[in-house]
């Protein structure tokens, strides 16, 4: 009797967390230039206004430009920083780790406007270098995680033999521990680029009409008029995201683990 009143319980909070999905997607097919749901008709009117509106593609393109560029750069820091909080013995490391992912914890709203009163002081506001320095400060700490995940697994003896063989510290990194613990390199990337492609909060703090990325002509758009368009760039942002997260279940771990 317990199994299937767990069971219906599961399948409640899972048909209730999709349900606000499938409205929005079943709503973007609408024919009519109101949010209608259910729609009276349906028509793929507002996808092909995306792709026609130079606004919406300009949007589109900025935050692609902003999430590549900080899945670089948080990617490349992330994970130096996750090797030398696992590998470094230092005084205040367990400080250094905690203000690290401290972004995770702390609200994104004092996040925005902490980064809000620095930029205009550096006059950084709606600037591409802004937008990278903003959005890699909440992307770095996923990166942290996830490679310091993989270093966890990762057997530090195979470093010592290659050592003992002669092997330099470049070498060593580059032919063994890169090697090993690119899952989570690859998993923290990817969870950067969605992280910044789906940032909001701080984006609409620094944003101004020279760089506006999707989200924040989203926010835009809901709040001045109805164009359902904005459900079909919902829709396809879910899409991306979605399709990005169902990637790190393909990234297996090599073998390597510790005995």
């Amino acid at each position: 009797m317990t199994k299937p009143i767990l069971y219906a319980t599961v399948v409640a909070i899972a048909l209730w967390m999709i349900a606000p999905m499938l409205v929005v997607i079943v709503t973007s097919f609408t024919d009519t230039p109101s949010f209608n749901f259910p729609p009276s008709g349906y028509s793929l009117r507002w996808y092909e206004n995306f792709f026609a509106n130079q606004a919406w593609r300009a949007s589109f393109i900025n935050t692609t430009l902003v999430a590549a560029l900080v899945t670089i750069t948080a990617t490349t820091i992330g994970t130096l920083a996750a090797i030398g909080l696992h590998k470094g013995r230092f005084f205040g490391k367990s400080a250094m780790t905690g203000l690290m992912l401290a972004p995770l914890i702390v609200p994104g709203i004092l996040v925005a406007i902490g980064l809000y009163s620095v930029f205009i002081q550096l006059n950084m506001l709606g600037s591409l270098p802004g937008f990278v320095i903003a959005h890699t400060v909440v992307a770095l700490p996923l990166v942290i995680i996830n490679v310091m995940t993989a270093l966890s697994t990762f057997d530090s003896r195979l470093e010592q033999a290659a050592s003992s063989l002669g092997a330099g510290r470049w070498e060593i990194f580059r032919r063994i521990t890169m090697p090993l613990i690119m899952p989570g390199v690859l998993a923290g990337a990817v969870f950067a680029f969605i992280t910044s492609f789906d940032e909001i909060i701080i984006s609409l703090f620094i944003q101004s009409p020279r760089l506006q990325t999707l989200p924040v002509r989203m926010f835009q758009s809901v709040t001045q008029d109805t164009d359902p368009t904005v459900a079909a760039v919902a829709v396809l942002m879910m899409l991306v995201s979605v399709g990005l997260a169902a990637l790190t279940r393909l990234i297996k771990p090599r073998s390597g683990s510790k005995q």
